[in-house]
């Protein structure tokens, strides 16, 4: 009990404070270390158990992965803080050009017979002057997208439409190169890129070039949306993975007037920024954000246009979803090698480092993750007798903190998306932080090859065209297998589901629920990656489909 009289709760910060005298004599009169004795320490096999060096060395590794984990969740937390705290802060909306820029519009694509007709459509949809557009179909395609694409850019051409059709007989830099070689006869003082399973809307340049009436501007980013959402529990569950992205992250970042990235499409440059830079280059597979650090640390300021929509198609197999989660985290551990020292050394002050810093080593946490499930086993077994209240006040909130900081962090990203609709997302949740931690592998195997500093080619994603749920994967010589990574993934989920079963010999069920998202997500992206197109639909077109789709603005 506290001295009498004790002092009468108010919620007030003065009143709280007269509670501190208070604490500070009660705890001197019964001992603080007998308090933290009695209820934060677990006595039930003392006398039993006792530390040695081989549980050390498994305890250290394993705590220094916790806590690095937490920081990339607290991290997490901050964004959201971000952008709560200057959500009010709503882009500014730019003065008018007197009279519209000449824009170039660069369309890269590769081996893309099945959607390049779509993207074109769209682009030609496009409400601008036609004297006032430089449209480039940047080819590189080794199948026969070369004919559908020549013959569509042949089609529009003869409609007025300033279509040229460019192909490259290799890939030397891949999508980096294709847009170095378009900038060399482009004729726009500004460039919107756009990849080939993306629908730019019709209003997308008059929503976006007039920011450019500010000399200071060098790129201008819209959000993704998604055409094929609702087709499969994968592309919900990928929805809400990029929402986050791209409502928190993006918005988060531009408004706190840290450096954010371009994302290689559903943007617009100035000519002049991307040559300030240097250009695109090709030594990371991630060339948006490698450009964007570039420019930013020259000076260009970037506008991020959250109300701006611009759809696309998601990835509808897990092989795919895998190979463009794997070349995204290879990409940016390559850029981070490559631009952090620049940007440590820079003068940008240092919420701008530490968010950059946070930014391009986010995955990181795959190669932690594979650590962590390597401990987590015997580091379970030695908790146990050290005494579960420990794992009860140590352990479980650092678990708490690197992985609730996900779930809130995609809650909030629906919830200011959907707003009547958001409760929904809940359902996907579970599913959503299992995925992620089912990613585990493939992506450490890329995050360790950027390191190593191990170059690998630009692995497309396929795009089928799939945009409802009748729709049916056209190509199978479009898909990838993994060859025994799918195998490591089964194995590494039957592995945690022993944990699970030695959790519940030992009634240790708070950490069930963790546990049971590891043995989801690698049996679920095991198995997923397996099973993927053997059993799905083709199209009476499957292979060898030359024959464009039918063409008409």
């Amino acid at each position: 009990m506290f001295p009498s009289p004790a002092p009468q709760f108010n919620p007030g910060a003065s009143t709280m404070l007269t509670y501190l005298p208070a604490l500070a004599v009660f705890f001197a009169q019964h001992g603080i270390t007998q308090y933290v004795r009695r209820h934060f320490l677990d006595t039930t096999f003392k006398g039993l158990y006792e530390a040695n060096g081989f549980d050390l060395a498994l305890l250290i590794p394993y705590f220094i992965v916790l806590i690095l984990l937490a920081t990339y969740g607290i991290h997490r937390y901050t964004l959201v803080y971000l952008y709560y705290k200057k959500k009010d802060r709503a882009t500014k909306l730019p003065q008018e050009f007197a009279e519209l820029p000449l824009v170039t519009v660069q369309l890269p694509i590769f081996n893309e017979q099945y959607v390049v007709d779509r993207l074109l459509q769209a682009v030609c949809r496009i409400e601008y002057p036609r004297e006032k557009l430089d449209i480039q179909l940047l080819d590189d395609s080794t199948d026969e997208t070369a004919t559908v694409a020549r013959d569509l850019c042949e089609h529009y051409a003869s409609q007025g439409y300033p279509v040229v059709y460019l192909h490259r007989t290799n890939r030397a830099g891949f999508k980096a190169g294709a847009l170095h070689e378009g900038l060399k006869s482009a004729k726009g003082e500004f460039v919107a890129i756009f990849d080939a399973d993306f629908v730019p809307p019709s209003d997308f340049l008059l929503k976006t070039v007039h920011h450019f009436t500010d000399p200071k501007i060098g790129m201008v980013q819209t959000r993704w949306t998604h055409i094929n959402r609702n087709y499969s529990f994968l592309t919900e569950v990928e929805a809400i993975l990029l929402d986050g992205h791209f409502v928190l992250e993006h918005s988060g970042r531009a408004r706190h007037d840290v450096f954010f990235n371009f994302n290689g499409t559903a943007g617009i440059w100035r000519r002049q920024a991307i040559d300030d830079a240097g250009g695109w280059e090709h030594d990371t597979l991630t060339e948006d954000t490698d450009l964007s650090y570039r420019a930013q640390l020259k000076g260009w300021k970037f506008v991020y246009r959250q109300d701006v929509e611009c759809p696309a198609e998601l990835p509808v197999e897990m092989t795919a979803f895998k190979t463009q989660q794997a070349r995204w985290a290879k990409g940016l551990i390559q850029t981070g090698k490559k631009i952090l020292p620049r940007v440590l050394k820079s003068k940008q002050p240092f919420r701008v480092k530490l968010e950059a810093w946070y930014h391009l080593t986010a995955n990181m946490s795959y190669p932690l993750m594979v650590i962590l499930s390597v401990l987590l086993l015997p580091a379970m077994v030695i908790r146990f007798y050290q005494g579960w209240f420990q794992m009860l006040y140590i352990d479980i909130p650092l678990f708490l903190a690197s992985t609730f900081s996900i779930s809130s962090f995609y809650l909030v990203s629906q919830r200011e998306l959907f707003p009547r609709t958001w409760p929904r997302a809940l359902l996907y949740l579970p599913f959503l932080m299992a995925l992620g931690i089912g990613l585990t592998l493939t992506n450490t195997i890329a995050v360790l090859e950027a390191l190593i500093g191990k170059q690998s080619a630009f692995a497309r994603t396929p795009k089928y065209r799939v945009e409802k749920k009748k729709d049916v994967v056209r190509a199978n010589k479009y898909r990838k297998r993994l060859g025994w990574v799918p195998w490591a993934e089964l194995l590494i989920g039957s592995y945690f589901a022993l944990t699970v079963y030695y959790a519940l010999d030992n009634e240790n069920f708070l950490t069930v629920p963790f546990l049971l998202l590891f043995v989801v997500g690698y049996w679920y992206t095991g198995l997923m990656s397996l099973l993927q197109g053997r059993f799905s639909s083709l199209s009476l077109a499957a292979e060898g489909h030359t024959k464009p789709y039918p063409v008409g603005v």
